[in-house]
């Protein structure tokens, strides 16, 4: 794929919220109709939609399945792709979510806990529709809604991914994410040029030149919340700066 610029949506208590570095209780957004919000960036030119169950990361609970069951009946027939994470634990749980018609789901401490669950996913619905995030902070991965932190590095954890039949890794620098103070692009840079596999990257955009200087890592995408709901730039702005620098 091109360079693409994804919206997110993330879910809590059955809104629509942006938190600052995952922090529950640090709301800088919170909107009520998670499905509208989602209608909404399909119609300024969204072609995927990043929907996070954040209740599911935090507390293992996945109390906002059946909104994302809406979105997704909703807009996959608009045309864009889906990918979901946040509280998928299980074979089963990937699983359900597959078979609802989601494009790609998005498992980071199932992953880390138990990684031959990815080779599972992978040889049973194929490497495509498998991505592990990977949230760095202080250069290594943290689990649990960024509750807990491992003893392994991004690069480490990419590499082995791949070769377990993930299709593609969500990174994101968890330094940077929600402080709208900008992007730190090495991390991002070691990560792609370890793994043979796309990288989406996430964290810290917060001006058009930062979508650019994403790409210019080699990332395949760039997830982007808090800047695009406190109007730091709008999404048709991102999408049009990205085709002129192509």
């Amino acid at each position: 794929m091109s360079f693409e610029v994804i919206p997110a949506v993330d879910m809590r208590n059955g809104k629509c919220v942006q938190l600052v570095q995952g922090v529950p209780g640090s709301e800088m957004v919170s909107i009520d109709d998670p499905v509208a919000v989602a209608k909404d960036w399909v119609s300024q030119g969204a072609k995927t939609l990043h929907l996070i169950d954040l209740d599911g990361a935090i507390d293992g609970k996945r109390n906002n399945a059946q909104i994302i069951e809406k979105i997704v009946e909703e807009c996959k027939p608009l045309g864009v792709e889906i990918q979901v994470g946040g509280g998928i634990r299980s074979f089963e749980n990937a699983a359900d979510l597959l078979k609802l018609g989601v494009d790609r789901v998005i498992l980071s401490t199932a992953a880390m806990n138990n990684p031959q669950l990815i080779k599972e996913l992978a040889d049973a619905f194929g490497s495509k529709h498998i991505n592990v995030a990977l949230d760095s902070k202080n250069g290594k991965v943290s689990i649990e809604g960024w509750q807990k932190q491992s003893e392994f590095t991004a690069v480490e954890m990419g590499i082995k991914f791949e070769e377990l039949g993930a299709g593609s890794i969500l990174f994101t620098n968890i330094d940077s994410e929600g402080l709208l103070q900008g992007v730190n692009t090495t991390p991002t840079e070691e990560l792609v040029n370890s793994v043979g596999i796309p990288v989406i990257a996430s964290g810290g955009v917060t001006k058009l030149d930062d979508l650019i200087a994403l790409k210019k890592t080699g990332a395949k995408a760039v997830v982007v919340g808090s800047a695009l709901y406190t109007g730091k730039f709008t999404l048709p702005e991102a999408i049009n700066i990205i085709s002129e620098n192509l």
